[in-house]
């Protein structure tokens, strides 16, 4: 009886040995760590239409397996290798994840997010420069919805409007936006910021909302000193009333696409363009650069008062850059002012 009991001992612990032969590489595939515990980066971005393929090289390559062959059994197992395509976003990859955690969050589509920050830009084409490297979408996809007349139409923007979309602020994106899912989204924050109060405030002051967004973007060419943005809003918008020309120098900057320079000559002023705004009354056509809530804001909030004239207020220091506006009622106090800010240039040696 105790022979018969040893030798049924040794033969389930060979029974077990070989148990765990088989059983272990399973278990070690499935539930080990296959991720480093180190990564070159924490994110990794699947392109929309991966294949299964397309998905494993890009593990791999960017550091995310230590061993493929694993991987792919584990896919094998969960039949996570049959899809014909995977999902496309950013996904967060924890160190020392496992085979089954990895899959499961790859199947899951459990994006992370990711920040835009829209802050600065003159042009439809910066904009979608910026956008096309931080989400999926192309940049020349989002450059085209800018510049597409007939689709612009639908939401009552042209060509030389659809700057006035873009709100600039920080915006949560999924990575895998296309071109029209930003465009989309642009609009509805667009919408949320033009309030029943902030469109009042347009109407009182007799202009549109996109009109108020292209003052705003010269009032932000301007100066970028807050304080004093009611103030230079408020001349313009004094010009606009009285229908005096708006003489806005950004305007002839963004008319010549002159961005380099540092000052405006009578070259400037003679370009033929709907932007001059020395020959021409009004408001220009459109935006000519994204402009800040506070400019918009100032705008809307304008300070009251009679000035018509302003320029750049000679900085105490030759070396500094004019932060300040001095204002002027009658162009006679315009012409002194001037005169104080020419003689400034000159010492700082800008022609």
């Amino acid at each position: 009886m105790k022979k018969f009991l040893r030798y049924g001992f040794i033969l389930l612990v060979i029974l077990a040995l070989i148990g765990i032969f088989w059983i272990y590489p399973t278990y070690k595939a499935i539930y080990l760590p296959n991720v480093p515990s180190e990564l070159p980066q924490p994110y990794l971005m699947v392109p929309t239409g991966s294949s299964y393929e397309d998905l494993v090289e890009n593990l791999d390559s960017n550091g995310f397996l230590v061993d493929e062959k694993c991987f792919r059994t584990v896919a094998g197992y969960m039949k996570f290798d049959q899809r014909e395509t995977m999902r496309a976003g950013r996904f967060k990859i924890k160190p020392e994840m496992n085979n089954r955690s990895l899959i499961q969050l790859l199947r899951s589509g459990r994006q992370s997010p990711i920040n835009i920050t829209l802050s600065y830009g003159r042009l439809p084409k910066d904009v979608a420069g910026k956008v096309s490297k931080i989400i999926e979408a192309d940049s020349l996809d989002i450059l085209e919805l800018f510049q597409d007349a007939s689709f612009l139409k639908k939401y009552g923007l042209t060509t030389e409007t659809a700057m006035s979309s873009i709100i600039p602020n920080t915006y949560e994106f999924f990575w895998n936006t296309d071109a029209l899912g930003f465009w989309k989204r642009m609009v509805k924050e667009n919408k949320a910021f033009w309030s029943p109060e902030r469109m009042a405030k347009a109407e009182r002051l007799n202009l549109t909302k996109e009109e108020v967004y292209t003052l705003a973007s010269i009032v932000e060419a301007e100066t970028k000193y807050k304080p004093e943005k009611p103030k230079v809003a408020g001349v313009y918008l004094n010009r606009l009333r009285i229908q005096m020309l708006l003489q806005a120098d950004p305007t002839l900057v963004f008319a010549t696409k002159d961005f380099d320079t540092r000052r405006v000559t009578n070259r400037h002023k003679e370009v033929e363009s709907p932007y001059n705004t020395y020959k021409y009354v009004g408001l220009p056509p459109g935006p000519i650069m994204m402009a800040s809530i506070s400019s918009i804001d100032a705008v809307l909030n304008p300070a009251k008062h009679n000035y018509l004239y302003f320029c750049a207020k000679p900085p105490d220091n030759v070396n500094d850059s004019p932060k300040e506006h001095a204002f002027a009622k009658t162009l006679q106090q315009h012409n002194a002012n001037a005169k104080k800010y020419y003689a400034y240039l000159r010492r700082a040696g800008i022609r």
